[in-house]
This record gives structure tokens, C-alpha cells and sequence, in this order.
């Protein structure tokens, strides 16, 4: 019913947010499916504890990379070293925690794979109008939704059958359990 009638009145809820959340992790759910015929597997929404998910982890020859989209339809997006504005509004930690997410990956695919797992995090952008990255240190991926397929060409991280190993871990719910 609350949604219903912030509907009527044209005011934003947490169920608009989550629905442009989706629209976004689906837009690039599809460019990383893309990447299938480069030797790349790529699962969606892995589920975590407290309600919270992986949007995409992408394991492939070129290592395993920890995607978190951010649908920001029609705004400017700035990225510094450890914050990202919207439309110079207040600094959002999405880079603290995309590094976070892909340090909890990591743990996970070492405790099963028997290599050592090194996890690149990846923060993709949907529906900008500009992207500036002016980051000096940043050790975290950044790409609009259109440039996640430059990771295809990368390779020489794991072999093929590393890059199995890790995805046949990554598809185990139990493995997610205490991550």
C-alpha cells in the first residue's frame, strides 16, 4: 500500500531505488554474459548475510573481479581515491566498500580453491551522463556499464582450470554462509 500511494504522489521510495538498482545490475549482467566466449564465468546476486549481495563476481583467465553496479540515471558522477559524488552532492564509501566485497570474496574462494585468490573489485556505473575519475591511488576498478567488456582481452591470472575451480566454489550457497 506505501508503495502504491507514493506512487500517486510522485514521491521516491526504497522500492524505487531497489527497482533502478536491478534495472542497473541487469544492464550489466548482460555485458559480462557477453564475456562467456573470452573463457569468463559470471554469476549474479550472490546472497550474503544481513540482506546483502554480490551484484556480479567475474572469473575468468584474466583473474576473478568483484562487480558492485550503481544506477545513477541522467547524473554526473565523480570518483576520488576513496569517495564518489553524485552530482557533487555528499561522499558516498562506494570504493571502501567495493575494496570490503572483494576482500570477503576472497576469503571465501581461498578457504576452498587450492591457489591463492587474488580479487580486483569493480565498481560499474549505469546510466550517466559523465564519469570523471580523478583518483591518484585508487585500487578499485571503475567503468560505465558499455566498458565492463575491456576486461575481456585480460588473461595470464588463472588457468582454465583455476578459473572452473573458483566458479564451481563461487556457485556453492554454503560456501557464502559464513563470508
Amino acid at each position: 500500500m506505501e508503495r502504491v500511494v507514493s506512487r500517486l504522489l510522485r514521491r521516491r521510495s526504497e522500492w524505487d531505488s531497489w527497482r533502478r538498482g536491478l534495472a542497473g545490475e541487469r544492464r550489466v549482467g548482460a555485458e559480462l554474459s557477453r564475456l562467456g566466449r573470452h573463457g569468463w564465468r559470471v554469476l549474479h546476486s550472490i546472497p550474503l548475510a544481513n540482506k546483502v549481495d554480490i551484484d556480479h563476481l567475474l572469473i575468468g583467465p584474466g583473474g576473478v573481479f568483484s562487480i558492485n553496479t550503481k544506477h545513477h540515471d541522467k547524473r554526473a558522477v565523480w570518483v576520488g581515491d576513496d569517495s564518489v559524488k553524485v552530482d557533487h552532492g555528499k561522499p558516498e564509501p562506494y570504493a571502501r566498500k567495493s575494496r570490503a566485497e572483494a576482500k570477503r570474496v576472497a576469503r571465501v574462494l581461498e578457504r576452498y580453491c587450492d591457489f591463492p585468490v587474488s580479487v580486483q573489485p569493480v565498481l560499474v556505473f549505469v546510466g550517466v551522463t559523465e564519469l570523471k575519475v580523478v583518483a591518484t591511488q585508487l585500487d578499485v576498478r571503475v567503468y560505465q556499464e558499455r566498458q565492463v567488456s575491456a576486461l575481456a582481452p585480460l588473461s595470464g591470472v588463472l588457468t582454465a582450470d583455476q578459473v572452473e575451480q573458483a566458479y564451481s566454489v563461487a556457485r556453492h550457497r554454503q560456501a557464502w554462509a559464513q563470508a
